[in-house]
């Protein structure tokens, strides 16, 4: 197929190498719209069908689409160390209500090297007391790592939880200085 063809589709994907694990990248002509943590052949089919079913056609295998171009070569930057601000069109369809204001300051508003808790959060939506509905948006953040849910974390210095992983979520927070680097 080629890349006009590619671009006319629903929704292109390619999975990337990073220092997580295989990165499973989906984007739509608005913009980057998944992001999905260890892309076995098992994650990223179960992830294609659930957007073909939302999106009505399912993403096409497209490593060199334009529309991945630029996703791909700011996370590597951002795994570099060289990039602390995503700057990338996001297609938001995948999240809607309470969840996507919840990301959407969680991605305006928490700077690269910074945390936020639950109920902060909260709070920052207009929300007190909606931590753990904070808590269940970040477990349905399509865009993480972009939408960077690593940054949240709980009021009494504990990391929580996360879609990735504890492991992931402190290798994240490592490489933003928040925690220290493991010995090894």
């Amino acid at each position: 197929m080629n890349a006009m063809a590619q671009d006319q589709c629903a929704a292109v994907w390619a999975v990337v190498d990073s220092d997580i694990g295989p990165l499973l990248l989906v984007a739509t002509g608005e913009g980057l719209v998944t992001v999905g943590f260890h892309a076995t052949e098992a994650v990223r089919e179960r992830t294609l069908d659930r957007l073909g079913s939302r999106l009505g056609a399912e993403p096409v295998h497209a490593p060199g689409s334009p529309l991945l171009a630029g996703p791909t070569a700011q996370l590597r930057e951002y795994f570099a160390g060289d990039r602390h601000d995503f700057e990338l069109p996001l297609d938001w369809s995948m999240v809607t209500g309470f969840n996507r204001q919840v990301l959407r300051e969680l991605a305006d508003g928490v700077p690269y090297g910074a945390v936020v808790g639950y109920g902060d959060l909260a709070r920052r939506v207009g929300s007190p007391g909606a931590a753990q509905a904070v808590g269940l948006a970040m477990g349905a953040n399509p865009l993480p790592v972009v939408v960077p849910c690593h940054r949240v974390v709980e009021s009494d210095g504990g990391i929580g939880g996360f879609g990735g992983g504890l492991e992931t979520k402190r290798q994240l927070l490592a490489l933003e200085g928040v925690l220290p680097q493991p010995l090894f």
